[in-house]
């Protein structure tokens, strides 16, 4: 059917991976005549792309699909993602809701359209876990500077307080042949800089016997290319001939993210994780030791079922004595289904929140601290389109966020500066060279 002159608005809630798949979906709506419109206008259909990591993920999706149906009661009102593939019912029951499909059926909405009429019931369309076994591809396109790219989908790890497994199935993945054409896809878009994401993106290779370090070599080569991030890895499959890659590299940024969860071993045995605190530690000191420069990011959760204060002391005192750049600190949630729940000691949610911002403090302190180690020394920048307040953001190659005053010849341009002062919204100032 053609849908020429229609109007198509999207929103996405939670992870990277979800970024770039609400592209890939709204290329299908462009594909069969769709106009996308910003989520504020009026539009004939609605698609909101969930996240359910957290109960307060599940709250915002469903207070968006409920804005969605105020802005315009006639429009078609489409729910896909994590929240509709764990809790398709519930999501079906929110009124005004018209179509609600799973981690299959979200890549096909144009052949469940129809003829945009509001449903009087709510469809509902999933495929059961075991059946979840097609790759979709995916990359993002918002600004013209970074597009997040997917390279793999699904978890086989089943930690004890995670969802996503049930959500998106067993790990899979594209040829890197397959891949590599994407990111060439991207750049030939404009983009000078592509940031990998997944599930589990180092398991990539699962499904076609290939690996993730001969996918970052090809990476490497793609035509134009100017810089490669890698996404959240795991510590058991961040490989030492992978830091030894990035070291060498003119293309693969100096920047790691390397979820943790927690520094006590007791409560990496409860969360079911593929890791100790030991391996963890010789993780962080290889980086330091060959890519000194290196940014690097931790997950952190706080207040999960088993996590006693003294275990918590202990994880955050491993965290103050490792040199790392920031943390991204959750505050546990319970999510049902998941075998966290029957852990003896919950703690308390006050104590949840004091944990949580205990560890965020340190990440102030941590990033502080990186950032001022590298005052005065020449860097790298890729500058950001957006601006605000008549300033304009860029990254270094090594992940400091530094502020200019706006200028249009700047936008994804690459340029060198020197490193000034830190500014009080904890940016960097700098000397365009």
């Amino acid at each position: 059917m053609d849908y020429k002159g229609k109007k198509a608005a999207f929103y996405t809630l939670g992870c990277k991976l979800n970024f770039s798949e609400t592209s890939t979906i709204a290329a299908s709506f462009k594909e069969v005549g769709f106009d996308r419109v910003d989520f504020e206008e009026n539009a004939d259909v609605y698609v909101i792309n969930t996240c359910s990591v957290t109960n307060q993920g599940d709250k915002a999706s469903r207070n968006i699909i409920r804005k969605a149906v105020r802005q315009n009661p006639n429009a078609m009102v489409i729910v896909v993602g994590c929240y509709s593939q764990l809790k398709p019912e519930e999501v079906g029951h929110i009124e005004g809701v018209d179509l609600v499909l799973g981690t299959q059926e979200k890549f096909h909405i144009p052949a469940y359209l129809g003829d945009l009429h509001k449903n009087s019931t709510t469809q509902i369309q999933t495929t059961r876990l075991a059946n979840i076994k097609s790759y979709h591809k995916a990359f993002s396109w918002g600004d013209r500077t970074r597009s997040f790219l997917k390279i793999q989908d699904g978890c086989d790890y089943y930690c004890s307080f995670c969802t996503i497994p049930y959500a998106r199935g067993k790990s899979r993945n594209d040829s890197i042949a397959n891949t590599v054409a994407e990111a060439q896809k991207a750049v030939d878009k404009g983009f000078k800089e592509i940031i990998m994401t997944g599930v589990n993106i180092g398991d990539f290779g699962k499904s076609t016997g290939e690996n993730f370090l001969d996918l970052l070599k090809g990476l490497e080569k793609v035509d134009g290319l100017e810089r490669l991030r890698l996404g959240s890895i795991e510590p058991n499959l961040l490989k030492d001939e992978v830091i030894e890659l990035v070291a060498g590299s003119k293309v693969i940024m100096p920047h790691f993210h390397m979820p943790l969860q927690s520094g006590s071993d007791e409560i990496l045995s409860l969360m079911k994780r593929k890791y100790s605190t030991d391996l963890y530690r010789k993780r962080i000191e290889r980086i330091r030791e060959i890519v000194p420069h290196a940014f690097i990011g931790v997950d952190v959760i706080a207040g999960t079922n088993g996590e006693t204060e003294q275990y918590f002391q202990e994880s955050y005192d491993f965290l103050n004595e490792l040199e790392i750049s920031q943390l991204h600190a959750f505050t546990y949630s319970e999510r049902s289904g998941t075998q966290a729940l029957k852990i003896p000691w919950k703690v308390d949610v006050e104590d949840r929140k004091r944990r949580t911002q205990m560890y965020i403090n340190l990440s102030e302190k941590k990033l502080r601290a990186f950032y001022e180690k590298h005052l005065g020394s020449e860097q790298t920048v890729l500058f950001e389109e957006q601006q605000k307040k008549n300033k304009m953001l860029g990254f270094t190659e090594n992940y400091i966020k530094v502020e200019v005053p706006y200028d249009e010849v700047l936008v994804n341009q690459l340029g060198s500066v020197k490193l000034k002062s830190i500014l009080p919204n904890g940016h960097v100032a700098v000397e365009i060279a």
